[in-house]
This record gives structure tokens, C-alpha cells and sequence, in this order.
């Protein structure tokens, strides 16, 4: 079961004193297997993706995103590249009745924490852009050293996982060292087209700028069904992060609807807190000292339509914009910010329908 998914345009981002801008590419591709196996199935799963490649070292320009380092140094205003593995591990599932248990391990995969990544879900899958709520909801998703339980029954899933708390390291190319120093439990309600998810973890010193566990709290429900015959995939999300700077919260309203046979409105609105003011200021262990945390909205309106479909893929154009409320304190560094693509995009498979979507 393959399936892939590639980005290629133009990303402008202006905020007050900066424009910057890229030639980029989002992309990623991924192939999953299964058979039957003593008395269950057995499931292997890979993704890759040639963003090391596709993007600067630095990552792909966005304002007031944070999260992982280039250089040591935390970055601030763009999105990392993800890893040339994203994913490869196996699960083990076997149904009794109505009851289904699994176990899975990973080399590099998601723990049980927080809703299906960005990346995998039908609401985000013609966005370009990474939300600026990923490290409240979803960056776990490429997780070096992941052990997985879970238990379903009639549509209510039970999970458990330990996995490597750290962020990836700034070697794109590599497989980082499992650790299993970090835990996270989440219940999940899957009825019809609604996805709904509550999980919590503690993260053992997830930025290496920062030596301190952080306890993260998320909270989801999803849809992904027909309203009057038009696909529409949507999702509210709450992430919460508690350090011991200060506590951070994202909120997350997503949504994809086919709005005719062949084009789709997308969009995004977030406000999130952000230390970004106070980012990566030095402490020594031990040394506790409150950030400035800053609130920042932010609303994303976009539409893609397919030119072409064929067996080998569908091609689509499109063009999204982005613009922000600021709190007080972020209106003289960055002023009034704005941003836009425009994109080319590719997906595998000939059908309108998401070819892959958790």
C-alpha cells in the first residue's frame, strides 16, 4: 500500500525589518504492508521524506513557528525539514471477538500522543504549511524509539507507549538513538466519520536548548465525512505544554472541503502562546526563570484545484494566504506580519478521495 504526497513552490513570509522568502518543497512518501501471522496480522510501515534536501538547512520560512535547533540555537521563525526516515516499524495486531489487541515498535514512529499528525490528516492534506501549534499537538509524530500497547473495543481504543523524549537531532540523515525515557497514555473514540482523542505524556527534555521535562495535555475531535454530498474533513484541537518556564497552550481549528468536483477551500486558525521573546535564553540546571510568553492568532484561507488525474497521480495548483493578530508585545519586532504560497502539489493515486489518511 504506497502512498506519497509532494509540495513545490513559492513561500513568501514578510514580517517588520524581514522578507524572506523560498523555492521549496514539502514532501513525503510512504509504504505500508501486512499478512496474516500466527493468530493476528502482522503490519510493516516506512515514510520517508527528501526535505533534507528540498529545504534550506535552516527550514522553510514561517512566522512564528518554533521548535527543534539549526546550530545549537533554537529556531525561531521556521519550520525544521523532517528527517530523511520519518517512520519505520512494525505492529502486531490480533482481534479476539470484539476486542483487538496491539503491539508495535518502531525504530523511528508516533507514540500514543495527540491527534493524527499534520501531515496524515484529510483536514490538513492540501496545506502546505505546518501549524504553528505542532510542538502543542503533534511533533511527537517522527519519534526515534517508540514501544506501543493499546487495546480497542467496539471503536474505543486504549493506548499506551514509552518512547525517546528529545527532539530529533539536527543530523537529517540518520536514525537518532532510541531512549525510552518518556511515557504517554491517550483514549480514543472512533463512531462513523468522528475521531476524538484525549492523551497526556511527560517529555523527558524534548529541546536541547533547554534541559527541562515538560508534561504536554492534548484534546481532539475530528471529522471526516460527506455534508450534502461534498467531502469535509475538519478538526478542533486543544495542545497544552507545561514547562517550568511557564505554561503554553495552542488552539486548532482545521478544515478541507471538496467544494466541487475538482477544487477544495482549505484553511486554518490558531492562536497559540509563545515564549518566542525569551526563546533559548540561557539557564543553568537548576536555575528557574519565568518566560515572557506572547499570544499570537493566526488565520490561513486557501484553495487547490487538480489540472490533472491519473493513474501515476493527481496534480493540483493552488495559493493560500496567512495573516495574524499579534499581542502588544510582538507588535515592534514583527509589526503587521503576512504570508502566502503558491504551490504545485502531486498525490499519489487517480481518485479524488485521500489516498491516505489515519
Amino acid at each position: 500500500m504506497p502512498d506519497a504526497q509532494v509540495f513545490f513552490g513559492y513561500n513568501y513570509q514578510h514580517r517588520k525589518f524581514t522578507d524572506f522568502s523560498a523555492w521549496e518543497s514539502q514532501n513525503w512518501f510512504m509504504l505500508a504492508a501486512e499478512r496474516p501471522l500466527g493468530a493476528g496480522r502482522l503490519i510493516l510501515h516506512g515514510m520517508a521524506s527528501l526535505e533534507p534536501f528540498t529545504l534550506k538547512a535552516l527550514g522553510s520560512p514561517q512566522v512564528f513557528q518554533t521548535g527543534e535547533t539549526y546550530k545549537s540555537a533554537p529556531l525561531i521563525d521556521y519550520q525544521h525539514p523532517h528527517d530523511l526516515i520519518m517512520g519505520l516499524g512494525a505492529t502486531y495486531r490480533i482481534e479476539s471477538g470484539a476486542v483487538a489487541y496491539t503491539f508495535g515498535a518502531d525504530a523511528v514512529g508516533s507514540p500514543a500522543l495527540g491527534p493524527t499528525a499534520f501531515m496524515h490528516r484529510a483536514s490538513a492534506r492540501n496545506n502546505p504549511q505546518v501549524p504553528l501549534s505542532h510542538h502543542y499537538l503533534d511533533a511527537t509524530h517522527s519519534t526515534p524509539g517508540v514501544l506501543r500497547a493499546g487495546l480497542e473495543l467496539k471503536g474505543l481504543a486504549f493506548e499506551t507507549s514509552v518512547f525517546r523524549g528529545e527532539e530529533p537531532n539536527e543530523n537529517r540523515l540518520n536514525i537518532d538513538q532510541p531512549r525510552l525515557n518518556s511515557y504517554s497514555g491517550r483514549v480514543r473514540l472512533r463512531r462513523g466519520p468522528w475521531d476524538a482523542q484525549v492523551s497526556a505524556a511527560h517529555l523527558h527534555e524534548p529541546e536541547s536548548y533547554d534541559p527541562y521535562d515538560i508534561r504536554r495535555l492534548t484534546l481532539s475531535i475530528g471529522f471526516s465525512g460527506t455534508v450534502r454530498s461534498r467531502q469535509l474533513s475538519a478538526i478542533v484541537a486543544w495542545g497544552h505544554n507545561r514547562e517550568i518556564h511557564g505554561d503554553l497552550d495552542g488552539y486548532l481549528l482545521e478544515w478541507d472541503w471538496q467544494a466541487t468536483a475538482r477544487g477544495a477551500v482549505y484553511g486554518r486558525a490558531e492562536v497559540v502562546d509563545k515564549d518566542i521573546l525569551t526563546l533559548g535564553s540561557l539557564h543553568p540546571r537548576g536555575f528557574i526563570h519565568f518566560h515572557q510568553i506572547s499570544r499570537v492568532a493566526a488565520l490561513t484561507v486557501g484553495y487547490v484545484r487538480d489540472v490533472s488525474s491519473t493513474g501515476w497521480g493527481r496534480i493540483g495548483v493552488g495559493a493560500d494566504a496567512t495573516v495574524y493578530r499579534l499581542s502588544e508585545d510582538l507588535l515592534l519586532p514583527y509589526g503587521s506580519p503576512q504570508s502566502f504560497h503558491v504551490f504545485m502539489r502531486w498525490r499519489a493515486g487517480g481518485s479524488t478521495a485521500a489516498a491516505h489518511v489515519h
